[in-house]
């Protein structure tokens, strides 16, 4: 176990990312778990977490931080009308199928794979983002039929491997389908938990049992980041949504792509 005072820094680095993650959950509606993760696994390398399991501790904390963030920032997106219950309601089931699924892959490939799959989806989309323009369209409208399936599916899988709310991929894709980018953020929150809940359990679950774990875990969820964590995020998410609201859908999209550029390349440096 650390000593008092790295205990003590690492407290204030848990905090800190609670108050950013919180402020991009409500403004992005990415659940914070694109901040979360990385800071957690950099967090895990300097307490000598073993390589073969710091990022599914990473990635499973995170999605209980995700719970409580993404129920208030849904909240807060609904009171403006931006959450649309009614596509929640036709996917609900796909998100859920894709996030078991990828919950059940993350708890047996090794932790590598795990950082490699974060850093390339987020750099795959920070690109889209910051090279299309606000009215690119690959279509006009949400697929249907198996269309609605896969992409609903991927969402909930991919997310549930990153530690992340869906909001990562979600925004990006309803924005290709012509949907209004507020919208889709307000609707991403709430896509954060269908897939945060499920996710974080499996994880607890694949993680029972390992020798190396740090104190105060639950399988692949350690508590203590949970707990410093989560209620600064719940805190600051409504703050992050009412700046959502104020900004353009430009400057939404390229406050989006740096974040996931900058996480995307320390990720990757982790993996040299």
């Amino acid at each position: 176990m650390p000593d008092l005072l790295t205990f003590l820094q690492l407290a204030l680095i848990l905090m800190a990312t609670g108050v950013i993650a919180g402020i991009l959950a409500g403004l992005l509606g990415v659940g914070g778990g694109i901040v979360i993760v990385p800071v957690l696994y950099q967090m895990f390398v300097f307490i000598d977490i073993p390589d073969e399991i710091r990022m599914h501790l990473a990635v499973g904390t995170s999605l209980t931080t995700v719970v409580a963030t993404s129920i208030v920032s849904a909240r807060a997106h609904s009171r403006r009308g931006a959450v649309d219950f009614e596509l929640l309601r036709s996917w609900w089931f796909w998100i859920l199928l894709g996030t078991l699924i990828g919950t059940a892959i993350a708890g047996y490939v090794r932790g590598d794979v795990l950082t490699a799959v974060f850093a390339t989806v987020a750099l795959a989309v920070a690109v889209y983002m910051a090279m299309t323009r606000p009215d690119f369209r690959l279509r006009d409208g949400l697929p249907r039929g198996i269309g609605k399936i896969v992409s609903a599916s991927l969402i909930g899988g991919i997310s549930a491997m990153m530690g992340i709310g869906g909001g990562t991929l979600a925004v990006p894709f309803m924005s290709a389908c012509g949907y209004p980018v507020h919208r889709a953020v307000g609707t991403a929150s709430a896509i954060g938990f269908l897939i945060s809940v499920p996710a974080t359990i499996g994880f607890a679950i694949a993680g029972w049992g390992e020798d190396a774990l740090p104190q105060l875990s639950i399988g692949f969820v350690n508590l203590l980041g949970m707990a410093l964590i989560a209620p600064l995020s719940t805190l600051t998410a409504p703050y992050g949504a009412r700046l959502a609201h104020r900004l353009s859908p430009l400057a939404l999209r390229r406050a989006f792509a740096l974040f996931l550029a900058l996480t995307a390349a320390r990720m990757y440096y982790g993996l040299l």
